[in-house]
């Protein structure tokens, strides 16, 4: 197993860490409904599902059975 000749300072150890940062994700706005999602996710709308501006699933319809 390995082992480090010298000790590695807290500050040479951080300095090697300031690359993971993290990235705030990237949103759309649905030309639809103006609301913000996801890239390349569909969303939730007043009880409609929306995909790229056309509804996909509208929940307050009623099944009939």
């Amino acid at each position: 197993m390995a082992h480090p000749k010298r000790k590695i300072s807290k500050t040479r150890r951080d300095k090697r860490r300031t690359h993971y940062k993290a990235t705030a994700p990237t949103l759309a706005t649905d030309p639809t409904t103006g609301e913000s999602h996801l890239f390349h996710r569909a969303h939730w709308h007043e009880g409609k599902m929306y995909y790229r501006g056309q509804v996909v699933i509208d929940a307050t319809e009623q099944v009939e059975a």
